[in-house]
């Protein structure tokens, strides 16, 4: 069955959308609600709802597709760099938020408070299967 949410529903052509770029197996549209001026998702056509369960060569289109649109972004935009985000909630559908930026300050914050060495040490090896 058919995935029904926002996105499959935009590829099928059910919701309008402000296209940006499109190939066989990918869609590029600006995000409704953007966080900068040009702010674009990009989207596998085919379901499925974390980018990370994708199979590594439907994944590797997606990066490559991802990598197109963001050079579109900043070629046509004039910003010094598009900010690659995956965030992974907001639509159960695989997608990835491309954001022109010129700078750290126009964007909202991004990392928390500086951690305790104890925590690090004992993440990392919590990571490692060591602890």
């Amino acid at each position: 069955m058919a995935a029904d949410n926002v996105f499959a529903k935009i590829v099928r052509g059910e919701i309008p959308c402000h296209k940006v770029w499109e190939d066989d197996r990918h869609l590029a549209f600006l995000d409704i609600r953007p966080m900068r001026p040009g702010h674009t998702l990009v989207i596998p056509k085919a379901d499925g709802d974390y980018l990370f369960d994708m199979e590594p060569e439907a994944y590797g289109a997606l990066m490559q597709a991802v990598r197109t649109v963001a050079q579109l972004l900043k070629e046509r935009t004039g910003c010094q760099r598009v900010v690659q985000v995956v965030l992974g909630y907001e639509v159960p559908h695989a997608h990835v938020h491309l954001i022109p930026s010129d700078s750290m300050a126009e964007l909202p914050p991004l990392f928390g408070s500086p951690a305790e060495p104890s925590e690090l040490l004992e993440m990392a090896a919590r990571l490692r299967g060591e602890g």
